[in-house]
């Protein structure tokens, strides 16, 4: 895909907007007030936590498409996630808030990103342009994967303004990734595909819409009505066509 690069890096850097976001913004709502506070934690009362933690995969996911994952750029966008996730620990500890902090937060991040996408250009450098297909079909799968987590994330009450907002714009970046992703793993860019993989966005962002309005119990069933779109739709984007067009039952299967 020609414009692997450049796409996987803008998806990384929307995902470290999110996480800055969601530590400073979101992470709050979510703390309890004082000792005998209505808020106080209970199941997946930490519903920030959770979309931050997919937000730092997201990172990954976007360095391995931008890396067309070969090696040489997964190694390091990996150790980069695990770090990432013990520096949001320690942050969320020091209970940063406000615009300056959201600022800051994204800032650095997006440094760190943008360091380490340099150094890794410049390894590249004079070699030529080459796509492990089965790496980026797996991250296709994935980030369909965590789409529907993301896209099905409650709370205790479920009634907190912020929630669906936040559980959208992470399901509609989770779902960017699988379809760029999924389109960059084919053999081929063609007419057919790419309409495919509009047709599949279109259809998976209004999953994920329809999903955040339906209550949490009855969630389960859209969301795996989306998981089961998305991967699909990952196998046919991904594979070969034989004569130029989609086998529909075994890509189905």
């Amino acid at each position: 895909m020609r414009f692997a690069r450049p796409v996987g890096l803008l998806l990384s850097a929307a995902a470290v907007l999110l996480w800055a976001v969601g530590m400073t913004v979101w992470q709050p709502l979510t703390e309890p007030i004082g000792p005998w506070s209505e808020r106080l934690p209970g199941n997946n009362a930490y519903w920030a936590r959770d979309l931050r933690f997919v937000a730092i995969v997201a990172i990954v996911l976007g360095l391995l498409l931008a890396g067309r994952g070969q090696l040489r750029w997964s190694a390091p966008a990996v150790v980069l996630g695990g770090l990432w996730i013990a520096a949001d620990v320690a942050i969320d500890r020091a209970d940063p808030g406000g615009t300056g902090s959201t600022i800051l937060l994204a800032v650095s991040g997006a440094a760190v990103l943008g360091v380490l996408a340099a150094v890794l250009a410049w390894r590249d450098r004079g070699r030529p342009p080459t796509t492990d297909r089965r790496v980026l079909t797996g991250t296709a799968c994935v980030a369909g994967v965590l789409a529907v987590v993301a896209a099905g994330i409650e709370s205790p009450t479920d009634r907190e303004p912020e929630l669906t907002p936040a559980a959208f714009a992470t399901g509609v970046l989770l779902v960017a990734l699988t379809v760029v992703v999924a389109l960059a793993a084919a053999p081929a860019r063609t007419r057919g595909r790419c309409l495919l993989a509009v047709g599949l966005g279109a259809v998976a962002v209004g999953g994920v819409a329809l999903g955040r309005t339906v209550p949490p119990g009855p969630r389960i069933l859209p969301m795996i009505a989306l998981g089961g779109v998305l991967l699909t739709g990952v196998t046919l984007l991904a594979w070969d066509w034989p004569g130029g067009r989609p086998v529909w039952r075994r890509h189905a299967r």
